[in-house]
């Protein structure tokens, strides 16, 4: 038996042992909020508890950090690493390959302090530094002195290690499985959406991430309201993460699989 097929087994029989209800879960972050209101302000009427990664040091960042909790929605920070592709000094508050320590925490803390309301972290693009132990360990630990946090990989590169630092610094965290909106056509938003629900479907828990383009808000308003009678249950994302990491470590063989199941990385997938 494979380690995937073993995951899948330990999920579905702690889920049928406790007899708590197996609806399929699936929880959805929207990114990049903070320069935007008219888009920021549409996202947030989102029915469900999504949650809302804002960009540190943003124009109306601040603002719509303070509206998404006013309306009872989850922050994170959507914390710019440097990618392959393009410097995260590109982005306010980025952090990159050649910070020293001090330098790394200092950026972080203006980052945290920028957007209130924060519960968690999720990386802003990262292909390359997602890659590195040293500033992955470093970022680890930046998390855990602020408490109870968790960590979101928005996975842009098959080769993060970023969850498996933070469960070695004993971060709860998970990976995004699903970009929602690789392009911003609806045919391929509509496409990713469905994919997402099989995943969830297949799995027992998926999340996916999107974006506040008008096509993707216009499919998740028409969406988002069938997923009970569709049999899905929407929840948050620090609910999806208490209940994944739970139901996994409750078993060594959960933990032991967890470790090596990698999600679909589909070509059109984002950094």
């Amino acid at each position: 038996m494979t380690l995937w097929r073993i995951t899948l087994s330990a999920i579905s029989v702690l889920a049928l042992a406790d007899g708590s209800h197996t609806m399929p879960r699936i929880a959805i972050i929207i990114d990049d909020l903070g320069y935007g209101l008219a888009a920021g302000e549409r996202a947030l009427q989102l029915p469900g508890p999504v949650a809302y990664a804002v960009l540190p040091a943003t124009p109306r960042g601040e603002a719509l950090a303070e509206m998404a909790h006013a309306r009872g929605k989850e922050v994170l920070l959507h914390l710019p690493l440097q990618s392959v592709t393009q410097a995260a000094s590109e982005e306010p508050g980025g952090l990159l390959l050649d910070m020293t320590r001090r330098q790394f925490a200092s950026t972080f803390a203006e980052d945290f302090e920028s957007v209130p309301h924060v519960i968690g972290i999720n990386n802003h693009r990262g292909s390359l530094l997602t890659q590195h132990p040293g500033h992955m360990a470093w970022l680890m630990e930046e998390i855990r002195l602020r408490g109870d946090l968790f960590f979101v990989d928005s996975y842009t590169t098959p080769a993060s290690i970023a969850l498996k630092l933070a469960h070695e610094a004993g971060v709860p965290a998970v990976r995004r499985d699903v970009f929602l909106d690789p392009d911003q056509a609806p045919g391929t938003v509509q496409r990713e959406f469905r994919r997402l629900k099989k995943l969830a479907r297949q799995r027992g828990f998926a999340v996916g991430i999107g974006h506040p383009y008008p096509a993707t808000l216009t499919m998740l308003e028409g969406e988002l309201p069938k997923l009970a009678d569709e049999g899905f249950e929407l929840v948050g994302i620090s609910t999806y993460i208490s209940m994944r990491n739970e139901m996994l470590t409750s078993t060594q063989e959960g933990v032991e699989a967890e470790q090596h199941v990698e999600p679909l990385f589909e070509r059109g997938d984002i950094d």
